[in-house]
């Protein structure tokens, strides 16, 4: 058991204590004042109260043990994503300025480092996003009508170049309802949205890349955007806690993904800023996972 946890344990252990010596003073007034009514309610009532005030003070704290631990998991991801793309640019320097190199080994080195420089920026802009999307109050001036098929065939073309995947593995099926599906959004943010899920579902993927991203429209004429790998899967009782900041699925499988816990929090902060909806579904761990997207009619009016 880790420190934290033993922690969130002695401070249940303790609220429990408490709750049951007040519930035991509590039963024993009673009996005591059973027959003059007005000190019998008091206590009751003063009881009730500290009973209460007791379960706020555990339940609290030990949430914000929580918080503060994923916290802490998030800083040392974030940590890790900049140190070593910044230690590997330094070693391809290091080796550029100390000996000669062929010309072919001068553009591979050239390359990787690029993709290294790549790799932070995406980095600091999750957090930026992130940053972004804990403020309610945001301008809308960016928001245009948009031609949804053509930016998720760019999405998926991005993140088959970034992830060095095969038109294959990616599968891209727009229905016959939504080849002309338009949305009043910022680009920029719907883009993100998408290539966040995208980025998910391949780090999840593991060895097996398999993905669907499927386009429709609803009876209500919603479009809905499917993003379906056959990855890691998640357990039942943590598809509303992923979208959460910071929130890192348990287990030894998932533990191994580098990531900051900030992608799908980003995704539903910006899909909920369009008026639209997002969740998760899996069958359970090892059975893969489909993130749903949807998006209300465009309104013309603003177009």
């Amino acid at each position: 058991m880790t420190g934290r946890a033993k922690t969130v344990a002695f401070f249940v252990t303790l609220g429990s204590v408490l709750v049951a010596v007040a519930i035991t003073l509590n039963v024993s007034w009673i009996m005591t004042h059973s027959r003059r009514m007005a000190p019998l309610v008091i206590g009751i009532i003063l009881f009730a109260l500290i009973i209460a005030g007791l379960i706020v003070y555990t339940v609290f704290l030990v949430r914000e043990i929580r918080r503060n631990e994923q916290h802490d998991s998030f800083i040392n991801a974030v940590t890790h994503e900049l140190k070593t793309p910044i230690a590997s640019i330094r070693l391809y320097l290091q080796t550029l300025q100390s000996r000669e190199v062929s010309e072919d080994q001068r553009k591979h080195f050239y390359s990787l480092m690029i993709a290294d420089a790549d790799r932070l920026q995406y980095t600091v802009e999750q957090v930026l996003k992130a940053g972004q999307a804990g403020h309610k109050k945001r301008q809308d001036d960016h928001r245009a009508l948009i031609l949804l098929p053509a930016l998720v065939q760019e999405c998926v073309q991005l993140a088959q170049a970034r992830h060095h995947l095969t038109a294959e593995q990616v599968h891209v099926e727009i229905l016959p309802q939504a080849t002309e599906t338009e949305a009043w959004a910022d680009p920029e943010d719907l883009r993100s949205a998408v290539s966040n899920l995208l980025d998910n579902a391949v780090k999840y993927s593991g060895d097996r890349v398999e993905i669907t991203v499927e386009l429709t429209t609803n009876m209500y004429g919603r479009t809905l955007l499917r993003v379906k790998d056959k990855g890691l899967g998640i357990p039942r009782g943590h598809l509303k806690s992923v979208f959460n900041r910071f929130y890192r699925v348990p287990g030894k499988a998932a533990k191994q993904v580098k990531g900051t816990g900030l992608g799908l929090f980003i995704v539903r902060s910006i899909v909920r800023k369009h008026g639209g909806r997002v969740h998760a579904e899996s069958e359970g761990e090892g059975k893969g996972a489909t993130f749903v997207i949807e998006l209300p009619k465009p309104n013309k009016q603003k177009a």
